[in-house]
């Protein structure tokens, strides 16, 4: 390890592994990843845990299983509290490094938009915890309506309003309508379809899954009104109180389930110059990646906001493949020479989002081509399965989807509430 320059990788997520795939077993540098949770987790099947559909180990596994062939790889479990520049030295909640070159990729969190009473009421869809805390929510409430007498109580606590109309919002409402029209009958033979109050898909823009074409738009709010999901659009959540949501043009909805997925913004940490962020609180950074106002500190994915591609002047979508694209480029570039860089130019492969069963939609680049229904469907259930970290994810995951797609049901509907005890020792 002499004589190897220290990089410190802050955020495990798609962009932070991506690029220790390409560092891993370097010959120039020794790499630490660091990160508050000690294992890794596939964001867009969140909501697939939240509603019982899946369990969480099929969508996360343990980093220092993924790093055990990873020779120049450490880990350090912790949370990031400030960025010392000027020492080249990063604080930690339980401790100190120090780097020669700082990688952030620490993703982004849940946008309340400054509305506190949401922050504090609302069920958010980020984490791990987040989809347990929301399964948990879920399975408890009905469970508590089939003790209710009076319908409007039990409607009360079986209306679920999701905000947000993106892949994840749109997802969401197509797996909770398909449990309310089939597992509910099964498990909860004392609610009536009477006793729910109904599924509402609220987004201030004026279409769903705004940022993919109009067809796909059209085919999945069709496909979600067939399903019976209230759709508000050119609507925002305006307020919740944990009884009713309030929305911009006046409605009151009586529920005591608000979804948060309307938005996200970039994690902030001290040490940064004020001016080192953009929109959404994203790092600015050259094409290379290489943050504003540092020599040594570089940012990649959701919380990089990537100039001198001029096919994306305000950033690039806050998804996947381009904290993936990011990651390898700076792979490279950190391997190569550094007069020899390369900037970064995003490929776009398209976009996909699942509504429910056989049905999804697929938006595949520069041919202005549109693919709908079950073909879309397949796609979608491949290029997440291999998504997925390792081979053992892969086939939990598939194991799950053949045993939903027969059943039209799974198992994971339980609640586990663990004791959280304060634990300072690590």
């Amino acid at each position: 390890m002499d004589g190897k320059q220290s990089v410190i990788v802050i955020g495990g997520g798609f962009a932070g592994l991506e690029l220790i795939k390409g560092l891993g077993n370097s010959r120039k540098y020794e790499v630490i990843l660091v990160d508050v949770n000690n294992y890794n987790f596939f964001p867009p099947l969140i909501y697939q845990v939240s509603t019982g559909f899946m369990e969480p180990s099929a969508i996360s596994y343990p980093f220092r299983r993924i790093l055990r062939k990873r020779e120049s790889v450490r880990f350090r479990l912790g949370s990031l509290e400030r960025v010392v520049p000027e020492e080249n030295k990063v604080i930690l909640s339980n401790g100190e490094l120090a780097y020669d070159i700082l990688v952030m990729a620490t993703g982004a969190e849940s946008n309340f938009f400054g509305n506190k009473n949401i922050e504090r009421y609302s069920l958010p869809m980020k984490t791990i915890s987040d989809a347990l805390s929301l399964r948990n929510t879920i399975l408890a409430r009905l469970d508590r309506a089939t003790r209710l007498p009076n319908i409007e109580d039990r409607k009360h606590l079986l209306t679920f309003v999701i905000a947000g109309a993106g892949p994840t919002g749109v997802e969401l409402s197509g797996i909770l309508a398909e449990m309310s029209t089939s597992i509910l009958k099964k498990d909860y033979p004392e609610l009536g379809q009477e006793d729910l109050g109904g599924i509402y898909l609220i987004d201030g823009q004026d279409a769903v899954l705004a940022a993919m074409s109009p067809k796909s738009q059209a085919y999945t709010f069709k496909k979600l009104k067939r399903y019976g999901v209230e759709i508000k659009l050119n609507t925002f959540v305006k307020d919740f109180d944990n009884e009713k949501v309030q929305l911009s043009d006046g409605t009151e909805i009586r529920t005591k389930n608000l979804i948060w997925a309307a938005g996200v913004s970039a994690k902030t940490f001290e040490g940064f110059h004020k001016e080192s962020f953009g929109k959404g609180n994203r790092l600015r950074t050259n094409a290379h990646n290489r943050v504003e106002g540092y020599d040594t500190i570089y940012a990649l994915g959701d919380c990089a906001l990537v100039s001198g591609d001029d096919a994306y002047p305000n950033g690039h979508p806050q998804l996947a493949q381009p904290a993936l694209q990011q990651a390898r480029n700076l792979a490279k570039n950190l391997e190569g020479k550094h007069g020899s860089w390369k900037a970064f130019r995003y490929k776009d492969k398209g976009s996909l989002a699942i509504i429910g069963r056989n049905k999804a939609v697929l938006d595949l680049p520069g041919q202005n081509y549109f693919v709908k229904g079950f073909p879309a469907w397949l796609i979608w259930i491949f290029v997440h399965i291999m998504g997925l970290v390792n081979f053992k994810n892969r086939t939990r995951a598939l194991f799950n989807w053949i045993g939903y797609y027969i059943y039209r049901d799974q198992y994971f509907r339980m609640i586990i509430k663990p004791k959280e005890r304060e634990n300072k020792s690590f």
